[in-house]
């Protein structure tokens, strides 16, 4: 699996600005409350999630944003959606519930899983997340998170979740 030294290095060797602070561990939105007033930018809830034909999909959500699991197939092509199992997560991201962000997306080398990206999230000039370790935050700009996703061989697919679930998806 990727360290976040690896991780480091990629960003560098992208040219992308990034700035990381050591923090106790975080495992949900809740958790890091404290660490998401200390850092300007967007902060995440990531969903991994799966659909009734094996397909994959990462949703990385502002924080605040809801995200409408019962209807959000209709609109990123796949089968009803459930949240995929831990030893999945691990088999593919190499991350353990509460650590998955965009940047274990270097992990999955056979391109398994798509990502689905918040249109309020890259709203945001910077965006946070674990760079690997829920220990510690990485800043970078959103538009450098998507240069780095599309690097690394993904596409940003994007969509404003929120308004998906105030129509009712």
């Amino acid at each position: 699996m990727i360290t976040k030294d690896e991780l480091f290095a990629q960003l560098d060797g992208l040219d992308i600005a990034h700035a990381t602070v050591s923090h106790p561990a975080v495992f949900t939105v809740a958790d890091s409350h404290t660490v998401h007033e200390e850092l300007p930018g967007g902060h995440s809830k990531n969903l991994f999630l799966k659909d009734k034909k094996g397909q994959l999909f990462l949703v990385v959500a502002e924080q605040s944003s809801q995200v409408d699991l019962k209807g959000l197939h209709r609109h990123i092509g796949s089968q009803r959606l459930s949240f995929g199992k831990p030893d999945l997560l691990m088999e593919v991201l190499g991350m353990t519930p509460g650590s998955v962000n965009p940047f274990a997306l270097m992990n999955d080398a056979d391109k398994r899983c798509t990502l689905w990206l918040d249109e309020a999230l890259m709203r945001h000039e910077q965006v946070n997340f674990h760079p690997l370790e829920n220990t510690m935050t990485t800043t970078l700009k959103s538009a450098d998170l998507v240069r780095f996703v599309e690097a690394i061989g993904f596409t940003a697919n994007r969509l404003d979740f929120t308004a998906l679930a105030t129509q009712g998806a």
